[in-house]
């Protein structure tokens, strides 16, 4: 594809892209919402959800050995199921996805952005500055990959060591206790689906190593890289979160962290270093969100470039200039926009979580049925992943159904307008 530069992103640069989606919104906005669901012991369950990614993570290490590809996933479900509803609907479930993290990391920015002043301002401005980082993205995005690779790997490094100085320090603080927070006043009711539930924010927090996948054809030595740079990502994310998660729980009750869930990380900062705490987590969080929109956008408008001109989702021009990729950069920025002003954090992390899940048992079924032979994969990592992926996202429905129905039925709604739409789209073009 004359778009795509192959050898273009090395090693470090595809790390430094999973690591900056992955350490963004996935600590920053999901840390709280993981304790509200898994209670006193939701450090442990960043664990559990590194381990469920492991196992999802193997199908598409070993689709991007034998299928290297600028569309990544939308290329691995062709492979699997052939060019057809299946393949567009999952592709764009996948693509969705990932522009709804998009609107959580944006929301993310602004949220923490607003602790430099308190918090106290009107609740439309974390939409706005929201919007504002978008923007922002949309024009470091075409600058070409050189600068992105470059800027992502650089400002992933400063907020990976701020990050764990900052935990390292709340925990000396602590005295390296590592002890459950105090459940504080009126803890809510942790039952065992809720438990599992949580597994599936964590998993959110981990869908960031798609983002290389997503990028594998422009990867130099990809059928090594990739793989490599999936396991270094999640390995470094991994770490960053159980630090971050332990320096939490040392210093804030567990009612407090639900509290302040949106900004948890700020509000640990302020009983430990007062304001100055505040500050430095507020400027890791803007960097963080400003590295995980920029890598997040990069790729999802290759992967919508490639599904464009593989005529598998519909497309136009609007008169615009440039290339289909610079048209699809412009629709995942216009999508983004549209979530961050319309849902909450806690909405947005919800839905995007469901489409991940089905698209991710879609993936590994595709795997398992299609391709394993061919791409060298065990059968019983990829049908596990898949019974993983299954009873978390069971669980999560299970949750969300009795606490907050809506984020169940847009979810439901999306999916079938997806489905719907792609068989008409195909029909329609086939005939």
């Amino acid at each position: 594809m004359p778009d795509y530069k192959k050898n273009s992103i090395s090693l470090i640069g595809a790390v430094g892209l999973g690591t900056g989606v992955m350490i963004s919104a996935g600590i920053f906005a999901l840390l709280g919402q993981v304790a509200e669901l898994a209670g006193s012991w939701f450090p442990l369950i960043f664990i559990i959800g590194s381990i469920v990614t492991a196992f999802s993570a193997y199908s598409y290490v070993k689709m991007s050995q034998e299928y290297p590809s600028a569309g990544g996933i939308g290329m691995f479900l062709v492979k699997a199921y052939g060019k057809g509803t299946i393949t567009a609907s999952a592709a764009l479930m996948m693509a969705i996805s990932m522009i709804i993290n998009q609107s959580l990391v944006a929301r993310t920015f602004g949220t923490y952005t607003l602790q430099l002043f308190d918090g106290t301002q009107t609740q439309w401005l974390v939409p706005l500055l929201g919007v504002g980082l978008i923007v922002i993205s949309f024009l470091i995005n075409i600058s070409g990959n050189t600068f992105i690779q470059t800027f992502t790997s650089i400002a992933s490094l400063i907020k990976i060591i701020g990050l764990s100085s900052m935990a390292i320090a709340g925990i000396m603080v602590a005295d390296f206790a590592f002890t459950i927070p105090n459940k504080g006043s009126n803890p809510p009711d942790i039952g065992i689906a809720s438990s599992i539930a949580a597994i599936a924010l964590t998993i959110l927090a981990f869908k960031g190593f798609t983002t290389i996948t997503n990028s594998g054809e422009e990867i130099t030595k990809p059928k090594k890289n990739v793989g490599r740079a999936i396991t270094i990502s999640i390995l470094i994310s991994l770490s960053v979160y159980l630090l971050l998660a332990w320096a939490v729980s040392s210093n804030l009750t567990l009612s407090e962290i639900i509290n302040a869930k949106d900004y948890a990380l700020a509000e640990a900062a302020r009983p430990a270093f007062g304001d100055f705490g505040v500050w430095f987590t507020v400027i890791l969080a803007i960097i963080a969100t400003i590295t995980g929109i920029i890598a997040s956008v990069f790729a999802v408008s290759r992967m919508l470039a490639m599904l464009t001109e593989m005529k598998l989702i519909p497309h136009k021009h609007f008169h615009m200039p440039g290339s289909i990729q610079k048209h699809t950069l412009v629709y995942t920025v216009v999508l983004a926009i549209v979530l961050t002003v319309s849902f909450n954090l806690t909405r947005i992390a919800s839905i995007g979580a469901i489409l991940y899940l089905v698209m991710d048992i879609m993936i590994h079924w595709g795997v398992f049925k299609h391709l394993r032979n061919k791409v060298n994969a065990n059968p019983f990592i990829v049908v596990s992943a898949m019974v993983l992926d299954l009873i978390v996202l069971s669980a999560f429905l299970w949750v969300k159904v009795q606490s907050d129905i809506v984020v169940v039925v847009v979810a439901i709604l999306m999916i079938t307008f997806i489905f719907i739409g792609e068989y008409a789209f195909l029909k329609k073009t086939s005939d």
